[in-house]
């Protein structure tokens, strides 16, 4: 119950009595470039040679990151394996000669299958002689689901928000609330009567997740760049930043492994790894980071380990700007400079938790003046980077209107009271001495915090079906 591989969508446009009703089938697009395989970290998702996307329940872990990757909310977390399911078009069936089953129980043939390379099939010279649309065409993974007269006030889930109450049932939250924040077609009235909800994948441990990495990741970073530049940390470059860079990507990779599903598969990231997804090399990445600090600890910052742990930081903290830029169904994500933030941000939250140190150490007055221009340099670099990022326009719909409820719309007075005012004020306070230094370090991290909330809530809340 609750569970669709397959469902039928309701829409309504007009106003009563010059009304009409739309209906469209979603499922699973068997995109010829799946960007749910690319993602899936451990190939339990795959296209077999006739085209189908197919999946093995018995390497799945859960990780739901290619419920990100869909464009199309074709994907979910069967309640009973706790693995990820979806329309697999009947591939015991067709691998028996047989058709999908809703092609067979269809009373009236509304379901064509068949093949598409072949110019002379059914199905061939229906598309290829009727004018036909697909969903989500821009997002580029060519879908093989075609639709023959379908209105697009039911292939765009930007075109009909929800009505306060379905025909037969309530809408979700997430899809209420996105309602009231203003998207629609003002010249049709359209507004969906029927759907599915699709709730956010990702939640408070990705979140945390972002922050736990950054703190790691900088911490690391600015020890290394200390030694190059030749300024003397003293204990909070011997043992402190190494110390941080072992705890947070240590800590990171135990958020992700309790977020999945299947959380007893985590080893499945190395022992079936699929090397086109980020998610496996942000386990090596991870993996790198904890051994780069680990040395640290052991060995003392010798000229040898200064080099490789900068890179090791820097992809640290950016190796998420590659794998949000595989999740294709989130268009926020896909910012051509997240790399380079997540960077900065890990240089603030970094500087900041060392900063916090710097009162219970015998600092000098070079090495504090050190981390506190580092910390306000990256500050400052992170609000530019926010106002580029928000205060610009967005090419893609679905990128502008998260952008829209980060800015102005629901989230906006968590991002600018908890993510942007705070780190306004900790820039100056933290050049007023070591216990202000270390208040401002406090304060960037629940910034930050904030800041990734918002972040990750807003990217998942526009609707993809």
């Amino acid at each position: 119950m609750g569970q669709f591989r397959t469902w039928v969508k309701y829409v309504e446009k007009g106003e009563f009595p010059a009304t009409s009703r739309e209906f469209g089938v979603m499922r699973c697009n068997h995109c010829t470039d799946a960007p749910c395989v690319k993602i899936c970290p451990t190939q339990a998702l795959f296209k077999r040679e006739d085209g189908i996307v197919d999946f093995d329940g018995d390497r799945c872990i859960g990780c739901k990151s290619c419920m990100q990757a869909c464009p199309y909310d074709a994907i979910y977390i069967d309640a009973e394996t706790n693995t990820a399911a979806k329309c697999n078009f009947c591939a015991h069936r067709v691998d028996q000669d047989l058709e999908p089953a809703c092609v067979v129980v269809c009373p009236t043939h509304s379901i064509w299958v068949g093949d598409l390379d072949d110019p002379d099939s059914g199905i061939s010279r229906l598309v290829n002689t009727n004018p036909t649309a697909v969903r989500a065409p821009e997002r580029d993974t060519g879908p093989n689901v075609f639709y023959l007269g379908a209105d697009r006030a039911v292939l765009d889930p930007l075109a009909a928000p929800v009505d306060d109450a379905y025909i037969w049932a309530q809408p979700d939250r997430q899809r209420l609330d996105m309602a009231r924040d203003g998207y629609g077609d003002a010249e049709t009235k359209a507004r969906t009567t029927l759907n599915t909800a699709h709730p956010r994948p990702w939640g408070r441990r990705v979140i945390t997740y972002l922050w736990t990495k950054a703190v790691g990741a900088g911490a690391l970073l600015f020890a290394a760049l200390a030694l190059l530049l030749g300024t003397d940390l003293g204990p909070i470059g011997r043992f402190v930043a190494p110390a941080l860079g072992v705890a947070g990507a240590a800590s990171t990779g135990a958020l992700l492994v309790w977020d999945l599903k299947r959380p007893e598969r985590f080893l499945y990231l190395f022992l079936r790894p699929n090397p086109a997804s980020w998610l496996v090399w942000g386990g090596v990445v991870l993996s790198a980071c904890a051994g780069a600090g680990g040395l640290w600890l052991l060995f003392g910052d010798f000229s040898v380990l200064r080099w490789p742990a900068i890179p090791v930081a820097a992809m640290t903290a950016g190796y998420t700007a590659f794998l949000f830029g595989q999740a294709k169904g989130r268009q926020l994500w896909q910012s051509p400079v997240l790399f380079w933030h997540l960077i900065v941000q890990a240089a603030m939250a970094g500087s900041g938790a060392l900063l916090v140190a710097v009162p219970f150490t015998d600092l000098d007055d070079a090495a504090t003046r050190f981390l506190t221009a580092g910390f306000a340099v990256s500050a400052v670099c992170h609000l530019l980077l926010l106002a580029f990022e928000y205060g610009g326009g967005h090419s893609a719909r679905g990128a502008s209107i998260a952008a829209h409820l980060v800015f102005r719309g629901r989230y906006a007075r968590t991002f600018w009271l908890g993510g942007v005012l705070p780190v306004v004020v900790a820039i100056p306070l933290a050049f007023l001495g070591p216990a202000a230094g270390a208040l401002s370090g406090l304060i960037a991290q629940g910034a930050l915090l904030a800041y990734e909330s918002v972040y990750v809530r807003a990217g998942q809340d526009v609707p993809l079906s």
